[in-house]
């Protein structure tokens, strides 16, 4: 099940101005995440999914290690890959693992709200992003702020799929993580999101 779409910006407050500009809804200021040297900004796209605008964080000194996602060498916005919620993350690691694929290293992290509030889950990250971005990345939230519920609302997922060059290397991942994502053949890998927003039908990719 969808958490959320990552859409990865060189930079955020331009990304958000565009974004305000395309869709008619501001996403609303998320928080840092200290150590990583990323900040972002999120839009509800229904009761339960969200899209994260990520992109450096000008305040923080630069990370010891690469940023995520490709921030460092992007020259233009992407939407980079999604997110699946988890709810029990060990065990879904386990089990992808004894089938041959693994979707990496569980990991805590943490970030904090403009107001103070602490933010916490877990991830499997891998060391890079499987399929090309179309296989998700697993998340396990331990908060009751879920992103969700507390950001900018007034657009919403109409649909999502896929692109890629060989969809059958993909389609066998997601079957094994329990999931579906229609993959359409395409020159390049790409994830395509199509919203439904106060200005229309808008698709980010």
């Amino acid at each position: 099940m969808l958490d959320h779409l990552v859409y990865a910006v060189p930079d955020v407050d331009a990304a958000v101005d565009a974004l305000a500009d395309r869709l008619g809804v501001r996403p609303t200021p998320g928080g840092k995440h200290p150590g990583i040297g990323t900040r972002n900004a999120l839009l509800s796209l229904s009761d339960d999914a969200y899209l994260e605008v990520i992109g450096p964080d000008p305040d923080q000194p630069p990370p010891t290690h690469p940023r995520p996602f490709g921030i460092d060498q992007l020259t233009a916005p992407r939407l980079v890959t999604w997110l699946a919620k988890a709810h029990d993350l060990e065990r879904q690691v386990q089990q992808l693992r004894a089938k041959g694929y693994d979707p990496g290293v569980i990991t805590a992290m943490s970030r904090e709200l403009p107001d103070g509030t602490r933010l916490a889950w877990r991830l499997a990250l891998p060391p890079q992003l499987l399929g090309d971005g179309l296989v998700p990345i697993l998340i396990e939230w331990h908060t009751d702020l879920h992103p969700a519920k507390t950001s900018a609302r007034g657009c919403r997922l109409e649909a999502l799929y896929g692109e890629h060059p060989r969809p059958d290397t993909i389609r066998p991942i997601l079957a094994a993580m329990g999931l579906t994502l229609d993959i359409r053949q395409g020159p390049t890998p790409a994830l395509v999101a199509i919203l439904d927003t106060p200005k229309g039908h808008v698709t980010l990719r």
